[in-house]
C-alpha cells in the first residue's frame, strides 16, 4: 500500500532583509486582483549647468493608487572632463550600469529569502563597451549605445552552489532592467520649445 507523501510548508519569516510575509500577502492579493502590479515611475529632470543637470524622484502611482517616497530623490548626472564636463557625477550611461547591477541584486535577495536561503554576500561587477564615434557623429555604422555588458555575480550562502546560481538565474529572469535592456521598450518623446 501506497503511502502519500505531503509537503510542508515553510513558515515564512523575515530574512535577508526581506520582509518575507509581507513578500508572499502581497503575492497572494495580486493573484486575486492582477490590475494591482499595474505600475508607473516618474522621473523630472532639470539642466543646471554645462553637462550637468538634475533628477528628483518623488511620487508613483500602483497598486490602485498614488504613492510618495518617504524622501524625495535627487540624483546628478554629469560627464568627466575628457567629456567637457566637470565630473560632479556619474555618467548617464554609468546609471545604466548601476540600474541592472541593483536590480538583479534587489530580485536575488527577495528570491533567496522567499526559498529560505540566507545570503552572506552577493557582488556584481558590470562593464559596458561604448565607441562614441556614434554619439560625435562621426560613423554611422556605430551606434550610440553601449555595444555590449557583461555583468558577473559572486553570491554565497546557506545553499549549494547549484540552488545559489538558480537563484541569481531566476533573478535575471525577473529583471526589469534586463528585461527593457535585452527586448528593448517603445519611448515616445514630445517637446515643448519657446
Amino acid at each position: 500500500m501506497a503511502t502519500a507523501t505531503t509537503k510542508t510548508r515553510r513558515e515564512p519569516v523575515p530574512l535577508n532583509g526581506v520582509d518575507t510575509p509581507t513578500l508572499f500577502g502581497t503575492l497572494d492579493v495580486v493573484k486575486g486582483q492582477p490590475d494591482l502590479a499595474k505600475f508607473q515611475f516618474r522621473a523630472r529632470n532639470r539642466w543646471r549647468s554645462g553637462t550637468l543637470s538634475e533628477t528628483t524622484i518623488s511620487s508613483f502611482s500602483g497598486a490602485g493608487g498614488e504613492h510618495e517616497h518617504t524622501t524625495t530623490f535627487t540624483l546628478t548626472a554629469d560627464h568627466p572632463a575628457v567629456l567637457v564636463g566637470e565630473d560632479r557625477a556619474p555618467l548617464p550611461i554609468e546609471f545604466l550600469l548601476h540600474a541592472l547591477a541593483t536590480c538583479i541584486t534587489g530580485g536575488i535577495a527577495n528570491i533567496a529569502a522567499a526559498r529560505g536561503v540566507r545570503l552572506t554576500e552577493v557582488e556584481s561587477h558590470i562593464e559596458g563597451d561604448i565607441n562614441l564615434l556614434g554619439i560625435f557623429g562621426m560613423a554611422k555604422d556605430v551606434r550610440n549605445g553601449y555595444q555590449g555588458i557583461r555583468a558577473s555575480f559572486s553570491i554565497k550562502g546557506d545553499a549549494p552552489p547549484e540552488k545559489l546560481q538558480e537563484i541569481v538565474e531566476q533573478s535575471r529572469v525577473r529583471s526589469a532592467v534586463f528585461d527593457v535592456l535585452t527586448n528593448g521598450v517603445p519611448v515616445s518623446m514630445s517637446v515643448n520649445a519657446g
